[in-house]
């Protein structure tokens, strides 16, 4: 597995990561067993980079992702997250920033983090306050880089002014592109990118069903991309993509990779499964090398990306 530099300040990750939310949280029920059997084929086919989060559970799926690195855990980076509060508002004042860090560290198993995000930009505290705490935190061995994650420029700017932001985290995949906006950004400042849902929820691996036939606890029975008129245009996009795949002889999870890979050296995506076998499919995307005529034939099926907003209800994060 190739490596790929994240920021200026010495992040180092796969090209191709791990994102664990699925094990616990927004898929239906978990099973604890198969996510970690999924993280640990993850390791041995070369991923060093592992994305948990408070949210995920609430520890539970930091403590799954600390149990299941923890023999090789010298090996890798390990990233979570900071911000949200169980009636799912922001939280991200420095005193609940410091418990939420010493929380994951216990649940976790480890003595510092290498990425902590903030999860969501919460408008009640200023970026600078977050920033510095988070500052304060590097310089007493508790986190190697500080992350952002669906944040916008100013935001960005104000906080790398305060602590240099290794990497921005937020949804990106031939479904999403808006976050293409805020790249000259990123490059000028020297910060990386960690793209979450690369394969738009699981819509680009050629499984989708419709909304309403997914376990009740599915956030994707809710998921515009779902619902009738988005859901069949998207499907008929993926069928598209496929054919493309086969030519490569690969399959449509790994194009949507492998595009993303092709959009510059400083993204890493971070798909996710509880499955091994999923694994295996995803991380062989870093060695599927797509032309500049693949890329056209790509950017004609979908040239700003799927149909439906990516969260129902306006929960579409606001970027400032």
């Amino acid at each position: 597995m190739q490596q790929r530099t994240l920021g200026r300040q010495g992040l180092v990750a796969s090209a191709i990561g791990y994102g664990a939310m699925g094990i616990s949280l927004g898929y239906g029920p978990g099973d604890d067993a198969e996510g970690a059997a999924a993280i640990r084929r993850a390791r041995e086919l070369g991923v060093t980079h592992f994305d948990t989060a408070e949210l995920y559970g609430w520890g539970a799926n930091e403590k799954i992702v600390g149990r299941t690195v923890a023999p090789f855990r010298d090996e890798i980076t390990i990233a979570t997250k900071f911000g949200f509060t169980r009636e799912m508002g922001t939280d991200s004042r420095p005193d609940h920033i410091r418990d939420v860090l010493d929380n994951s560290l216990r649940y976790l198993g480890v003595d510092h983090v290498d990425v902590l995000y903030q999860h969501r930009v919460d408008p009640d505290v200023p970026i600078e306050d977050v920033a510095g705490t988070v500052k304060e935190l590097i310089e007493a061995g508790k986190v190697k880089y500080f992350g952002l994650s669906e944040a916008g420029p100013q935001t960005i700017r104000r906080a790398h002014a305060v602590q240099p932001v290794s990497v921005l985290q937020t949804e990106y995949s031939l479904f999403e592109r808006d976050v293409e906006e805020l790249f000259p950004v990123l490059r000028e400042l020297g910060i990386g990118f960690v793209a979450y849902s690369p394969l738009g929820r699981g819509f680009i691996t050629g499984t989708a069903k419709p909304a309403g036939e997914y376990d009740p606890t599915d956030m994707r029975n809710h998921d515009p991309r779902w619902q009738p008129g988005n859901y069949e245009k998207n499907l008929d996009a993926v069928r598209r993509f496929a054919d493309l795949a086969a030519a490569k002889d690969a399959t449509v999870a790994q194009l949507a990779i492998a595009w993303l890979l092709a959009q510059g050296d400083d993204i890493v995506p971070i798909p996710g499964t509880r499955s091994p076998a999923r694994v295996e499919e995803n991380t062989a995307a870093a060695d599927l090398r797509l032309t500049p005529a693949d890329l056209d034939a790509i950017a004609e099926i979908l040239p700003t990306g799927g149909f439906g907003a990516r969260y129902a209800g306006g929960a579409v994060p606001t970027w400032i």
